[in-house]
């Protein structure tokens, strides 16, 4: 019952600021203390970013009900991102401790994609990707950076079923894109 309260409460301050990062806007760099599948390591968007796209995506809080719903659905959708080229991390400032173990959580992003932890949201903020009435949160928004190290697209919806569909048809906006030039 504690679980629920505290899962409603969360949805009621979880009101999100509209990402503010426009396509066009150069993402701001950043390393971050992450987790695949359970191992530690230190995340580099500029070193993704030479590799090939990145999906970005925030969310409040590991072990929370929407936010495990939205790692599952990266998480079963790896292989469609890796097929577009891209490479996908999430980024949070809620339950931080337990990230080594989301990572690696069979139902959640099981060891597919690294999860970077955000203490203090400094990152959230820079992406304008906090909320409202918990500025100590990120909220759920996705970005889709190009390999330029700009923004190609941004995503905010604390919906977190339709982040994936999202990102992958903007992937291949970009890919279409790129085939026409």
């Amino acid at each position: 019952m504690r679980r629920l309260a505290a899962s409603a409460l969360l949805l009621i301050c979880a009101t999100p600021v509209f990402a503010a990062l426009k396509p066009g806007a150069a993402a701001p760099a950043f390393t971050a203390p992450a987790y695949l599948a359970g191992q530690p390591y230190t995340f580099d968007l500029k070193a993704s970013l030479a590799r090939g796209p990145v999906v970005l995506y925030f969310f409040p809080a590991a072990f929370t009900p929407g936010c495990n719903a939205e790692a599952a659905a990266f998480s079963q959708a790896i292989d469609k991102f890796k097929a577009q080229g891209a490479s996908v991390v999430g980024v949070t400032a809620g339950n931080t401790e337990r990230l080594a173990e989301f990572s690696r959580d069979t139902e959640k992003c099981a060891g597919k994609f690294p999860v970077a932890a955000d203490e203090g949201a400094k990152i959230a903020r820079s992406y304008d990707a906090t909320m409202t009435l918990k500025p100590d949160l990120s909220s759920r928004t996705s970005y889709v950076i190009g390999k330029d190290g700009k923004v190609a697209f941004a995503f905010d919806s604390m919906n977190p079923n339709l982040h994936v569909r999202e990102t992958l048809a903007a992937l291949a906006a970009m890919k279409t894109k790129r085939a026409g030039k």
